[in-house]
């Protein structure tokens, strides 16, 4: 098991900035996720984010995480590994559509949210699933113990990152620990990672999932260099997830 190490720096990132690194965390089980996506992003203020599956050929992830091109990977779990690339369980699709929510305000990340079309369904089976979303409106209770993964940074401000899929568990906060955040917006964006912990999501994971009880509950968005981080609350754009899929699917 590798031990991540947390970094004592103290100072925000502005939102904007991104979240994303692993801190405090693992090396996932692999495939122990079949619902993660790894995007290669071309000509985007970031190269990778993550995502997830959340039907056969749409996949959620961040607004902050568009580009010029984006490609979406399934079923992996040593992305740069090339018996992976060989292995026939794992998907490369380009993206169809991207649909960025359209109250997006890059310079404060809120309602950061992004719905991908693929260019093809795929295929469902043991190493690529999709994970259920929340109700709408429905409101996680504040000290849920919940778990975050991605491919992202593990030392922030050093650039270095894992080939292998990170994870580590959070837990959900009161608004108020992140009330001190300038452009924190309770209606939608979630609090989660205990500072005392040391455990968090912060470049890379933007995009990924927040999942509590088997549902997706956040995305992550953005925050500070040490926990809490902000996530997109999922179970207000429902109504909006819904639509877009509608209007899409052939």
């Amino acid at each position: 098991m590798l031990i991540l190490i947390l970094l004592p720096v103290a100072f925000l990132l502005p939102p904007g900035a991104g979240a994303g690194e692993i801190v405090g965390g693992w090396e996932a089980q692999p495939h122990s996720r079949p619902y993660m996506a790894y995007l290669d992003i071309k000509k985007g203020n970031y190269g990778m984010c993550g995502g997830f599956l959340v039907s056969e050929n749409f996949v959620l992830t961040a607004a902050h995480c568009n580009g010029e091109k984006i490609t979406v990977i399934l079923g992996a779990h040593n992305i740069k590994s090339k018996r992976e690339r060989a292995d026939w369980r794992r998907k490369k699709i380009p993206v169809r559509a991207k649909i960025p929510h359209t109250q997006y305000v890059e310079k404060t990340d809120n309602n950061d949210i992004m719905l991908l079309q693929l260019k093809r369904k795929v295929k469902l089976n043991k190493w690529v699933k999709t994970i259920p979303l929340p109700d709408a409106q429905e409101r996680i209770t504040p000290g849920t113990n919940c778990s975050v993964a991605g491919w992202g940074m593990i030392c922030p401000g050093m650039g270095r990152t894992l080939d292998t899929l990170q994870e580590v568990d959070v837990e959900v906060l009161k608004n108020d620990t992140c009330r001190k955040y300038r452009h924190y917006n309770a209606s939608t964006m979630l609090c989660a990672g205990d500072p005392r912990k040391g455990k968090d999501s912060a470049q890379g994971d933007s995009g990924g999932p927040l999942v509590c009880k088997g549902t997706v509950q956040g995305i992550v968005s953005w925050g500070p260099l040490t926990p809490p981080g902000v996530y997109t609350r999922v179970s207000t754009f429902i109504p909006w997830i819904e639509e877009q899929m509608k209007k899409l699917q052939p």
